[in-house]
């Protein structure tokens, strides 16, 4: 798990560079976040943030986001801060919630500890309040 700056603990991750595939993407995100050379397993969870809202940086609305998690084991590295970050940690997954905020990454990671060999599909909302629309396994 990564300590943002402002959201508190997260998974690692990001977002898909052009011409880069999800899987090399998964793997430069959680590098780049955390240290941590990672081998890319099965997805867990996928999950939809269905709700529009206000921008930065020039975007004047943040349109439906997919995210995808994947289970992943970690091959080498030391945990570490990163510019986006301000502590990374391997954290026992039983202490995990204790230490996560928002709903939404609370909602991804019970779908982690859920996972029985099929992904979860989660649609929610995040502003101006969280909500759950769906969750389904797929």
């Amino acid at each position: 798990m990564v300590k943002t700056y402002n959201a508190g603990w997260v998974f690692p991750g990001g977002q898909v560079e052009v011409g880069e595939n999800v899987i090399d993407a998964v793997k430069r995100e959680i590098m780049e976040k955390s240290g941590i050379d990672i081998e890319v397993g099965e997805v867990f969870c996928i999950s939809s943030n269905t709700g529009k809202h206000p921008g930065y940086n020039g975007v004047k609305e943040v349109p439906t986001k997919i995210m995808l998690d994947f289970i992943c084991k970690a091959k080498g590295g030391d945990p570490r801060p990163s510019d986006e970050n301000s502590e990374s940690a391997y954290i026992p997954k039983e202490k995990v919630l204790e230490l996560i905020q928002a709903p939404a990454i609370i909602e991804r990671y019970k779908a982690y500890l859920e996972y029985a060999g099929r992904p979860i599909y989660l649609e929610y909302v995040t502003k101006p309040t969280f909500q759950l629309k769906l969750k389904r396994l797929i």
